[in-house]
């Protein structure tokens, strides 16, 4: 089952028909801590669209109305790799090993629901940065109380140059306006997606493919539930939260992305986020 948030409401998406949730905002929508069932009651034939109904391009919405994004870092080992040698010449390469290899894992905020955008929208990258990349992330969706509901794509537009300088300037290189995207859809699964999921990247250029890269779940050091029970320690989210989980895909230390640029990321069972560079 996948919950849509978009220009004419919010749908579902079940066994290949679409049903209107009325009545319900957003926020409280996904304040469910049993969201499958909530969503349920809501399959029925005075909520269901005409079967030849489709989403447009144009109709989605990013999947957030007042939650907050974070995201988690350094949770697979090639993106340890590539954060130790971007941050070699500042002397800060050892702390990603450490933080890999830690019992606790590196969590920051990631971006306000102003700062999200959603599948077929724009994002940016910072005028005062040379290297910029996509990260490629499964985000899930957790509830006030701590419950993982669903998951989506995640899109953490990272300056790679700029935290390579300084981990101190992580929040720059990570937290700007555009700098994340969530879409296409939250697939709402009481279950955790099974190890072997895939994630896959794809960039293009005027047309033509300038880098692809893929992963999946297995090559992930810690487990979602591991990373939100750390996040919810001290914090609260009366409305929820996304929780970004780390990537496992880094294009090469020769690429940056450029404005026009499309990103598509794929992840197994959820669908392709679309995002193009403004």
């Amino acid at each position: 089952m996948r919950l849509f948030r978009t220009q004419l409401g919010v749908l579902i998406k079940n066994l290949g028909r679409y049903y209107e949730v009325t009545g319900v905002y957003w926020d409280r929508i996904v304040q469910q801590e049993d969201l499958s069932g909530f969503l349920h009651q809501h399959l029925g034939p005075d909520t269901q669209l005409p079967e030849s109904f489709k989403l447009d391009e144009a109709d989605y919405l990013p999947p957030i109305v007042s939650q907050e994004v974070w995201a988690a870092g350094v949770t697979y080992r090639k993106s340890r790799s590539a954060r130790m040698e971007e941050a070699e010449d500042a002397g800060g390469g050892g702390f990603y090993e450490k933080v890999y290899s830690a019992e606790r894992p590196e969590l920051f905020p990631k971006a306000l629901p102003h700062r999200v955008a959603g599948h077929g929208q724009g994002v940016r990258i910072r005028a005062d940065s040379r290297w910029n990349v996509p990260e490629p992330e499964l985000t899930v969706l957790v509830s006030p109380g701590g419950k993982i509901g669903g998951y989506t794509i995640g899109n953490d537009m990272s300056s790679r140059d700029i935290e390579g300088e300084n981990p101190l300037y992580l929040p720059q290189a990570k937290v700007y306006d555009m700098s994340c995207a969530l879409g296409p859809c939250v697939l709402v699964k009481d279950t955790a997606l099974p190890k072997e999921t895939g994630i896959s990247l794809a960039i293009f250029r005027e047309g033509a493919t300038v880098f692809e890269g893929k992963t999946e779940l297995s090559e992930m050091k810690r487990k979602a539930e591991e990373l939100v029970s750390y996040l919810f320690r001290e914090c609260s989210f009366p409305y929820g939260c996304f929780l970004m989980t780390g990537t496992g895909i880094v294009p090469p230390s020769d690429f940056s992305l450029l404005v026009g640029d499309e990103i598509r990321i794929t992840i197994g069972g959820i669908g392709t986020l679309i995002n193009h560079v403004i």
